[in-house]
């Protein structure tokens, strides 16, 4: 065993990865790798990330004379305070040195109890217990298979299907891809294969609209048609994220939230984009002042350092399965409970809880408001609309996403547009000069799109 140590030693301080140039790397990612929601090989080069370090994404090569992009993204919406943030960083490297992994089965560990009491501290009261997962669309997965495993555990076992609204997105798992839009969506492809679940229309658009009556009556008709078959309802609160970066009112959470009540139905609540601040609220939850039976938290739990998420439940859902026949939860990821991801997730929660972090997610929204106001006027524009650190530009047709990408990086930022929209969600560090050169690249975007 020494001699095994200090083998380990001498590679270590030997053996050093050989740098490939720019044109090298992006041969192999062409023939080798597979990038999200792409063809193989892909038909668009990505562009080269050699560090990154505040708002800033530096590159290997400059990119339409940039070498340095904002990043106006926040890496898909996880990177709230910055990259190479000290904290994060001091939290990493502190970890690293105790130990990166052990497995959660029969053991546990300081970080992970902390990040879990942690959880169960800042969210909805009635939330009492964690399941530390390795993704947000897992911890979709968990949330689902917590709500059947609970009716069939008290002897309800016919509560089996879900409830949601249109227009949403959940991930890219096999559960999850079932409640996200089946029309339309990027899931289409699996119509008639996944689970059928019971979908209703998409919520009337508007943050500050007023309560539809019709619609919400229609929402508690719908529910109470099915009540005997439905385990769950599962929506994504105030923000409907990758299905199209809908807005609706915080009163349509009261309404399935009284429902699922008045019914004996569990509400989920997907807060893995809009937890941590980014609506203006620590989860958007809270515009309601309603609390989920189960609520998915991930993206920014870490503050885009590593892959963690959690599902939250309330004691009535945690000792229901229990006290079933089978009275353990019978999901257990390699990787749960990470003592690394969870040290990071810690030391970012209590960073952000630090500072005023309400106010400058108020100053990114109202720097949004006016930069993305004249995108209004421009052509092909159908809409625009922003929340907390959100900003969103639809357009009334499908966007050139690589002609659209081009003229952000021309302006210095990195966005990345999707369907009908041109949109941004940096992170909350952003200044107000950079925030206003996100704008500008918005607009240049929607005019190249």
């Amino acid at each position: 065993m020494p001699e095994l140590l200090q083998a380990g030693e001498a590679a270590q301080s030997t053996v050093r990865p050989v740098r490939l140039d720019t044109g090298e790397l992006l041969a192999l990612d062409r023939q080798h790798v597979w990038h999200p929601y792409g063809p193989v090989p892909g038909r668009q080069e990505p562009l080269v990330v050699e560090s990154a370090a505040g708002v800033r994404l530096r590159l290997a090569e400059p990119a339409e004379g940039h070498r340095e992009l904002i990043d106006g993204m926040s890496s898909w919406w996880s990177a709230i305070h910055g990259y190479n943030n000290p904290t994060l960083n001091g939290a990493a490297h502190g970890q690293l040195e105790r130990m990166s992994h052990v497995m959660f089965g029969g053991l546990t560990h300081e970080p992970a109890v902390r990040l879990a009491a942690r959880l169960v501290e800042i969210t909805p009261e009635p939330l009492q217990h964690v399941f530390l997962a390795d993704s947000g669309s897992v911890s979709v997965e968990v949330a689902v298979k917590m709500c059947l495993q609970y009716w069939r555990s008290v002897g309800r076992p016919a509560k089996q299907r879900l409830l949601t609204w249109r227009g949403g997105y959940h991930g890219d798992t096999w559960q999850p891809m079932s409640v996200c839009d089946p029309d339309g969506g990027m899931h289409q492809l699996w119509s008639g294969v996944l689970p059928r679940q019971i979908f209703a229309d998409a919520p009337p658009a508007g943050f500050a609209a007023a309560l539809d009556e019709t619609y919400a009556a229609r929402l508690r008709e719908l529910i109470a048609r099915h009540a005997d078959e439905l385990a769950a309802v599962i929506v994504e609160p105030v923000v409907q994220g990758a299905g199209g970066m809908r807005f609706h009112s915080s009163e349509y959470l009261r309404v399935l939230r009284e429902a699922c009540f008045e019914y004996d139905v569990l509400l989920v609540l997907d807060e893995i984009a809009t937890g941590f601040g980014r609506t203006g609220t620590l989860f958007a939850t809270e515009h309601a002042g309603v609390a989920p039976d189960v609520m998915c938290v991930g993206k920014a739990l870490t503050g885009g350092y590593l892959t963690m998420a959690a599902t939250l439940c309330t004691s009535r859902v945690a000792e229901g399965i229990s006290a079933g026949d089978v009275p353990v939860l019978a999901h257990g990821p390699t990787f749960m409970g990470n003592p690394l991801a969870a040290a990071v997730a810690n030391a970012s929660i209590d960073l952000l809880l630090s500072y005023d972090w309400r106010r400058e997610v108020e100053r990114i929204e109202a720097g949004l408001l006016g930069g993305l106001a004249a995108a209004q006027r421009l052509p092909g524009v159908r809409d625009v609309r922003v929340l907390g650190a959100i900003g969103v530009v639809q357009l009334d047709h499908e966007i050139d996403m690589a002609a659209a990408t081009r003229a952000a990086v021309r302006e210095g930022v990195w966005l990345r547009p999707f369907r009908d929209l041109v949109y941004t969600m940096p992170p909350y560090i952003t200044t107000d000069d950079d925030l206003a050169c996100i704008c500008t690249a918005v607009r240049a975007a929607v005019e190249a799109g």
